[in-house]
């Protein structure tokens, strides 16, 4: 499972910038020039993401001589599947879905709107991934507090054979 460019720029460039807007500091507007350096990505890239993330309401910008942008909000109000979101990243494991393709069974002939086998598998570990950047916020990442985060899913009971 990978995110796309789109998805994984998006998170890099935020953290940057709530990195430097970040602590006491009450610096001024990043310039995209400044986190396209720093990150090494496509400014033009940037732009276009920034434009989203502005839309979205996670950044605020300035016009003009010392402009640039700005987090809207504080990076613990911020979660990282809010910037997935907002650059129209979808997170999905699976390419399964009505009249894709993606099923097996979707492509045999009377089989329309049947499920592959593992369909459920890749749902429920998109929803996981999903759940899981809910829970990790802007500020968790600047800050370094993502390492341990994953949490391990209780294990079934394999059903006993009682003897009768």
């Amino acid at each position: 499972m990978q995110l796309s460019t789109r998805g994984r720029y998006a998170v890099m460039a935020m953290v940057d910038l709530a990195t430097q807007n970040g602590g006491a500091c009450e610096c001024g507007p990043v310039c995209l020039a400044e986190i396209a350096a720093r990150q090494q990505l496509s400014l033009s890239y940037l732009e276009q993401l920034f434009g989203k993330l502005r839309r979205a309401g996670l950044v605020s910008s300035a016009r003009g001589p010392g402009g640039g942008y700005r987090l809207a909000r504080s990076a613990e109000g911020i979660a990282i599947a809010d910037i997935v979101a907002a650059v129209d990243e979808p997170i999905r494991a699976t390419r399964c879905e009505m009249g894709s393709g993606g099923c097996l069974g979707s492509g045999a002939a009377g089989a329309e709107g049947e499920r592959c086998q593992t369909h459920d598998l890749w749902v429920e570990l998109g929803r996981q991934i999903a759940l899981f950047l809910e829970g990790v916020s802007l500020a968790d990442v600047v800050n370094g507090q993502v390492r341990g985060r994953a949490v391990p899913v209780p294990a079934q009971d394999a059903p006993s054979i009682a003897a009768e």
